[in-house]
């Protein structure tokens, strides 16, 4: 029998506990031995709920039981998560956790403790939930040469924008009905500023390329200054607009960010609507492939922690964790970057679009009869730099967004 700790009984703890009661048998054939939750640390008591015998509330309870191999962070955070952990790794039981923040953060330092003490730090969960995307990087995909990562990697964005699609509605009015139904938390911001999908591409890349990518170094955007009118001209495109975090190779080198992009139908991710996730990959040799599910809540996101906990119970006193070198990857400029822009412009196309081409040379123009006083346009490509330096030449643009088709 193989005893574990679970730090944290909120959602995702609460789910842990589920997941490995009601498929125990399953769990235990897979991990080849008997997997028992002997501690769950939480400052509240549950009193009424079975797991409060296992209910303890100081962590040196945990880290002092020489018969716990394996603790399960999903407390969120790095205080005290990153002390809880770190310490765990040192006396050498592995951790499985779903955090993004302490994996982006700290994942580099846990990493290295987990191999010289030739125990695991896993976190299949930190970054797409219940969809499987750290594992098959590190063990399925190592034929190939990985050259772009491109996903929508937050739910509670993808829920908003494709609301925002369906009912012609603006940003706040959707964003008070996400909150409503429990997809935006009271404070979004790490959601719909792009922090949390910052986070989880800096992880892929650092996986995908062997190197530490830090999360600061990725130029991110959120969806806050998407309006109605954007989902509109969009829609005369044949397309849709989504927040992706994308980590892709170029001949200069490797480039992250996060914004809202334009794609249209021959996009793998265009057709990925509400709370759904996805992450395409594309390999050198392999091609593309797409990793699509639930990539938030309780039980999907428990799943991959305890089949984190699977992995590591098999692998009691060995390694299976390559995971990044120390060695930071330094990616490019964002100004280096190439896109092609949609612009919006106030004016008529008409009385406009002379000047705009002037600027930026041969445009797609549309103006909607539904949108007043404006028209939009889709410039040839160009790198962040030269649209930015085209742009100032121009007083009367209202917004812009990155175009992938």
């Amino acid at each position: 029998m193989v005893q574990i700790a679970v730090l944290g009984y909120g959602t995702v703890g609460s789910g842990v506990v589920e997941v490995i009661n009601t498929n125990q048998e399953i769990v235990n054939k897979n991990a080849g031995d008997e997997i028992n939750i002997k501690y769950v640390l939480d400052l509240r008591d549950f009193p009424g709920d079975p797991v409060q015998e296992k209910i303890v509330h100081d962590y040196e309870v945990i880290i002092n039981d020489p018969e716990i191999k394996v603790v399960v962070e999903v407390m969120g955070g790095t205080n005290p998560a990153y002390t809880f952990v770190k310490r765990a790794l040192e006396s050498g039981k592995s951790v499985c956790t779903s955090n993004k923040e302490l994996v982006a953060k700290h994942g580099t330092e846990l990493l290295e403790i987990a191999r010289e003490k030739n125990i695991n730090f896993l976190f299949e969960a930190s970054c797409g939930g219940g969809i499987p995307i750290i594992r098959p990087l590190n063990t399925s995909l190592t034929a190939d040469d990985i050259d772009e990562i491109s996903g929508i990697l937050n739910g509670t964005t993808n829920y908003i924008l494709s609301k925002m699609a369906d009912d012609g509605a603006d940003f706040d009015v959707v964003l008070k009905d996400a909150q409503e139904k429990g997809y935006a938390e009271r404070n979004p911001a790490a959601d719909i500023e792009g922090w949390d999908a910052c986070r989880k591409i800096a992880i892929l890349s650092s996986v995908a390329t062997g190197k530490y990518v830090d999360f600061q170094d990725v130029y991110t955007e959120g969806i806050t200054e998407i309006t109605a009118a954007d989902i509109k001209y969009a829609k005369a495109w044949g397309a849709s607009i989504k927040l992706l975090a994308t980590s892709r190779k170029t001949a200069e080198g490797i480039c992250a960010m996060v914004s809202p992009v334009m794609i249209d139908r021959n996009h793998p991710l265009y057709s990925v609507n509400d709370v759904f996730n996805a992450i395409f990959v594309h390999g050198n040799v392999l091609g593309n492939a797409m990793f699509y599910g639930s990539g938030a809540g309780k039980l999907p996101t428990a799943s991959a922690v305890v089949s984190d906990v699977v992995d590591a119970v098999k692998h009691i006193d060995t390694n299976v964790m390559p995971g990044w070198s120390s060695e930071k990857l330094d990616l490019i400029p964002v100004g280096d970057v190439e896109s092609r822009f949609f612009v919006r412009m106030k004016g008529s196309c008409q009385e406009k679009l002379t000047k705009a081409e002037e600027v930026f040379g041969t445009v797609d123009a549309r103006e909607l009869a539904e949108v007043d006083g404006e028209f939009g346009f889709i410039t040839e490509k160009m790198t962040e730099a030269e649209y930015q330096e085209k742009a100032e030449k121009l007083d009367d643009i209202l917004g812009m967004i990155r175009v992938r088709f």
